[in-house]
């Protein structure tokens, strides 16, 4: 029985590159010159520290810019708020998702569901299963759930005949 699993994966080593070209580009550019802007990339965050908001601001842009470069999703990042660091800094923790969340997940099965398609959807963990008797219904689930406004983005794996 044909079936597919719908994921949310970034990527760990495209932006792994993409914070070091960030940072490359933050110690070459003339108007970081001296200053104590920075960026980290942490287990699941990004972590960017600028001397105020103007250059914190350009830094998530070039971070963004980097990001589209490597051919990732910008959507994949969730900004928190920009807090006081030391030495009159500010500090912007960026998070990155991964894995479907149980809301999305829901949301996902109650879609199919109401297409009345002829598959089976389950939630497993930070991923939903689908299965079905043929693959063109897969393939229709596919471009159903492409369509859908999600906030992070979806791929699918292990589909197999």
């Amino acid at each position: 029985m044909p079936s597919l699993d719908i994921v949310s994966e970034t990527d760990m080593q495209e932006m792994s590159n993409a914070v070091n070209q960030v940072h490359k580009e933050i110690t070459t550019r003339f108007d970081f010159k001296g200053s104590k802007s920075s960026i980290e990339l942490g287990d699941n965050n990004i972590t960017a520290v600028g001397d105020d908001i103007n250059k914190l601001n350009t830094i998530t842009e070039i971070l963004r810019a980097k990001l589209v470069r490597r051919k990732l999703e910008p959507s994949c990042l969730e900004y928190k708020d920009a807090e006081n660091a030391s030495g009159d800094c500010k500090r912007q923790e960026i998070l990155i998702k991964q894995g479907v969340s149980i809301e999305l997940a829901k949301k996902i099965v109650k879609l199919i569901k109401q297409e009345k398609m002829k598959v089976q959807a389950s939630i497993q963990g930070d991923q939903v299963r689908v299965s079905g008797k043929k693959r063109d219904d897969l393939q229709a689930v596919m471009s159903l759930v492409r369509g859908m406004d999600t906030d992070r983005p979806l791929s699918f794996t292990n589909f197999r005949d």
